[in-house]
């Protein structure tokens, strides 16, 4: 039985690594619509912008490298969405079905339920991204639609698959001055 990864919060010194798979990523697949690859130090700024707001960015490492990585940031900027997030989640090529994603998707949704967060919304590239939409139907995530064509990419058009999770009772109120 292979040994499950470990899952913990991202650090300045794995910035490396996670450039790497998101760069692969970038170049080879349709789940980001980024054409060009960011560098090392775009990536730190957005892993900054997620932890200056107190939302979990993680690793995952299996025999001492990073197997993967995922983050969640806030679904949009405007404050009435301050409790609603979208997940991102990027695993090393060579790591691929061998349940690092599965980790780490488990470990993001318990960390947002414990920041207070209500929904988590997935929006996955390209419709044909099935191991991502098996994923988050896994974890319990619904379909909530497709935008049909609103990408081009590697010289086709790619929809958007939106999924959503609920966190939290619908009967529980936040403080007007909360997020999560």
């Amino acid at each position: 039985m292979a040994k499950a990864p470990l899952v913990r919060a991202a650090a300045d010194a794995d910035l490396d690594a996670i450039t790497s798979i998101y760069r692969h990523h970038v170049l080879t697949g349709t789940a980001s619509f980024e054409i060009d690859a960011p560098d090392v130090a775009e990536m730190g700024r957005r892993r900054a912008s997620v932890m200056s707001s107190n939302l979990p960015y993680l690793v995952a490492e299996k025999e001492g490298h990073i197997a993967g990585y995922a983050y969640a940031g806030f679904y949009h900027a405007r404050r009435a969405y301050r409790f609603t997030v979208e997940d991102s989640i990027y695993v090393h090529p060579d790591m691929q079905q061998q349940g690092i994603g599965d980790a780490l998707l488990s470990s993001l949704i318990a960390a947002c339920r414990q920041r207070g967060c209500r929904q988590i919304v997935a929006i996955i590239g390209d419709s044909g991204n099935v191991g991502s939409i098996r994923l988050h139907e896994k974890h319990g995530f619904g379909h909530s639609g497709v935008l049909r064509s609103v990408g081009f990419k590697f010289e086709r058009w790619l929809d958007t698959v939106f999924m959503q999770l609920s966190l939290n009772s619908s009967a529980e109120c936040p403080s007007i001055n909360e997020s999560c």
